[in-house]
């Protein structure tokens, strides 16, 4: 897969296959920094409300946040996806984000607090 600004359109989909992605807004409530992975991260623990409870992500965002300032920020995260290993963690949700110039992941947030666990439509 190729992302960034110059990345071609992917191929276009039905509005079930959109609707399959279970995208949801949660509030960081722990980050650690996760010297064992083998990309600058951060292993994050994050609450999506009462439905889902929280979840844990490891997510490459190191060069644009801090984890002092990541507790309470609220994220964007697929979590629907099956758990991943990476290294000894177990990663349990997509945090979303975009590339900046340099390639480096912009986080994906609401512009005004929502609830925990709000679904995107």
């Amino acid at each position: 897969m190729t992302f960034g600004p110059a990345a071609p359109a992917a191929a276009q989909i039905d509005f079930s296959q959109f609707a399959a992605v279970d995208i949801r807004i949660g509030t960081i409530i722990a980050a650690h920094a996760f010297p064992e992975a083998r990309k600058p991260a951060y292993r994050l623990e994050i609450d999506f409300g009462a439905g889902l409870g929280v979840k844990r992500s490891s997510a490459q965002i190191t060069v644009h946040y801090d984890v002092s300032t990541l507790v309470g920020r609220q994220v964007a995260a697929v979590v629907n996806v099956p758990p991943r290993q990476i290294g000894k963690f177990m990663s349990e949700a997509l945090v979303l984000g975009f590339p900046d110039e340099n390639g480096d992941v912009v986080l994906v947030a609401p512009e005004r607090a929502v609830p925990n666990g709000a679904r995107l439509y």
